[in-house]
């Protein structure tokens, strides 16, 4: 069987390891730029939706969203009908620092299909996205206190 896993994990690492260097200019730290651009996409935005767009446990997802609240790439505000819920946005900060991040995602998306025609980057998309389904499954189960049987 192909390790197909430890690659797609050798690619997220490098891509992660690259982005966290060149984003220290933008004073965004570990991966917090993940939850940024997620939060600009989808202004007004929740914790959990956020939290299962990016595949993180809360605990995670609380640090990176108290950072960037912090340092002013979002803001919290309440939910008008309950305000116990807090949307997130995007401050002026982090609408500024998202161009900047989104140019670094599209420069990498062409550097990982170099010499790929557009029929094969079409096609490693879509498998990458059945492999991604297929993990879902058991990562929802796991979440809920579910064993998985080796």
């Amino acid at each position: 069987m192909t390790e197909i896993l430890r690659e797609i994990g050798m690619i997220a690492r490098a891509l992660d390891s690259i982005s966290n260097i060149e984003f220290k200019e933008l004073d965004l730290t570990k991966g917090q730029y993940l939850y940024l651009v997620r939060i600009c996409e989808n202004p007004g935005i929740i914790q959990e939706q956020l939290l299962e767009l990016i595949k993180v446990d809360r605990s995670t997802a609380t640090r990176a969203i108290q950072k960037l609240e912090l340092n002013g790439f979002i803001e919290k505000e309440p939910d008008t009908e309950n305000k116990k819920i807090k949307r997130l946005f995007p401050s002026e900060k982090g609408k500024e620092a998202y161009p900047f991040i989104k140019r670094e995602n599209e420069h990498s998306n062409h550097v990982a299909l170099e010499g790929f025609t557009e029929t094969e980057a079409e096609m490693a998309a879509s498998l990458l996205r059945r492999i991604r389904k297929n993990i879902e499954r058991d990562w929802e189960a796991v979440k809920k206190g579910q064993k998985r049987h080796y």
